[in-house]
């Protein structure tokens, strides 16, 4: 709100540019339409734009196809040149590591990793409880049927004598959709006698991220090390991440986590600011921006 509130007070001033950096652009992840859910990320592109903003600034979003909510261009920045520069800099023995996708959908950012790093894959299939999107909530209830008068179908008899016809629907049949089932986490991949680095985009509830590192020792990793742009770690994440079996946990800077690292020293931050310096300087001075995108592959 704040956000949009300067933003609106520099339109009605006649401002002839104005540029939002938002390094974690949030609601990210309410990107799709879950069952009659609303998608709010594009709610806020709308509502930016109304404000006044004519472009953006950001990195990592949760999906690329984000962009396409927006009516004015979006830059969005990488952090992977910095995560993979950390890996190849502070952990030791490194060409002995696998990268670790936490799920099918996150395999082809991990692939992108594992392929600049020249190392192996894995990928995790599989969940340890069942999703609360899986939940059922009741809106496939069929409608109620109507209140009919003997010997009479579809007509009710409403407490002022008149007469009004109803549409009359015994019960929607509808085919019964099979409800999904995963399997346990399992482990597509070798990582006996290795380091993992589980790969993903926001660290936030940690719970996943713990049973995978579990699962990740039972089947002979050694180390586990987590890598993700935005750290948000929230509610009681610290203590679980200090109590886990993950050595390390490598988040950048787009996020405020100082607490958060006083309180399990296992977090790490790689400092992004100097490409989004670079980035606020380029769109100034209307000079090109390929440059801070050269060497991006297209799964990042």
């Amino acid at each position: 709100m704040e956000l949009l509130v300067m933003a609106y007070a520099l339109k009605t001033n006649c401002a002839k540019n104005i540029i939002g950096v938002i390094p974690y652009f949030p609601y990210s992840k309410q990107c799709k339409m879950r069952k009659r859910g609303s998608i709010v990320c594009k709610l806020l592109a709308s509502m930016l734009a109304k404000a006044g903003l004519t472009h953006i600034i950001t990195m990592d979003l949760h999906q690329k196809e984000i962009q396409g909510f927006f009516s004015f261009p979006v830059d969005n920045l990488r952090a992977s040149p910095f995560l993979i520069q950390y890996i190849q800099e502070e952990i030791p023995d490194y060409r002995n590591a696998v990268i670790v996708a936490r799920s099918p959908s996150s395999a082809k950012r991990a692939q992108s990793y594992a392929e600049r790093l020249r190392l192996g894959l894995a990928v995790m299939h599989g969940e340890a409880h069942h999703s609360e999107l899986d939940m059922p909530d009741g809106r496939q209830s069929p409608p109620p049927m109507s209140r009919t008068t003997p010997g009479h179908t579809g007509l009710e008899l409403p407490s002022g004598g008149e007469r009004r016809r109803q549409s009359s629907y015994p019960g929607l049949e509808l085919p019964i959709m099979m409800a999904k089932e995963k399997p346990p986490i399992t482990v597509v991949g070798d990582v006996g006698g290795r380091i993992a680095i589980i790969v993903d985009d926001i660290i936030d509830d940690v719970e996943d991220f713990v049973a995978t590192a579990e699962i990740l020792k039972e089947r002979g990793a050694y180390k586990i090390y987590i890598m993700a742009t935005h750290g948000l770690l929230s509610a009681d994440a610290p203590r679980l991440l200090e109590d886990s079996a993950i050595d390390e946990v490598v988040v950048t800077n787009t996020v405020p986590h100082e607490v958060q690292k006083l309180q399990c020293p296992k977090i790490k931050t790689v400092d992004v600011s100097m490409i989004l310096a670079e980035a606020i300087r380029r769109t100034h001075n209307g000079e090109s921006m390929a440059y801070l995108f050269r060497n991006i592959a297209v799964d990042d």
